[in-house]
């Protein structure tokens, strides 16, 4: 999009590769905006460790391409994944990241971006608008204006998930401990698309239709 860095392949990241004349930054949000910013570089490790992405790959419930694919670990209070790519010193969860900009990240490369301080700098948005999906088709780049924008639009879908009666977080958790359970008492793909199913439906607000 006009005016928005572009994103940065994973190999361009390459430390043998000769230094960018600029660090690109990025924020670990988890919950509230938290202002640690993280080095690209310190991304490119997790997203070239095959322990960080088995660990993350654990973590979330991969269906076929078009469903949500949803994220089974920690969640913040904003119902968006967190993942805990490592152990770091400092601030408190520094190295815990938000799961879908992991899995956004993977999939594409490093986002080269100074942070979500400026109007334009890009974000991860969700089309499927279910925070606690980390499928990558469901994920795209834009501005934090333009999610304000797409929320506002589609958050009085009656059937979509932001209307879900549990917010956001309540939502994630509550898909996540369906599936937890189906996985638990070793069910098949099907019947724990039907707990899925249940979980979704038990926060759709009441309606007179």
């Amino acid at each position: 999009m006009t005016g928005q860095p572009d994103r940065l392949p994973l190999e361009s990241l390459d430390p043998r590769s000769p230094a960018p004349a600029r660090t690109p930054e990025q924020l670990s949000l988890l919950g509230h905006p938290t202002h640690i910013r993280l080095p690209a570089e310190l991304w490119l490790t997790w997203l070239t460790d095959a322990t960080v992405i088995a660990r993350f790959e654990a973590k979330h419930y991969v269906r076929s391409p078009p469903r949500c694919w949803p994220w089974l670990g920690a969640v913040s209070s904003t119902g968006h994944g967190s993942f805990r790519a490592a152990s770091l010193p400092g601030p408190s969860r520094r190295g815990t990241v938000p799961a879908h900009l992991f899995a956004y990240q993977l999939a594409h490369g490093v986002i080269n971006r100074p942070g979500w301080s400026a109007a334009e700098d890009p974000v991860v948005c969700h089309t499927c608008d279910f925070h606690g999906c980390t499928n990558p088709a469901h994920l795209r780049l834009g501005t934090a204006a333009e999610n304000r924008a797409e929320w506002r639009l589609r958050r009085h879908d009656p059937r979509g998930p932001l209307a879900d009666v549990r917010g956001a977080a309540g939502r994630t958790r509550a898909i996540a401990e369906a599936i937890r359970a189906g996985l638990q008492a070793d069910e098949p793909p099907n019947l724990i698309e039907k707990r899925i199913r249940a979980a979704e439906e038990a926060g759709l607000p009441l309606t007179l239709w």
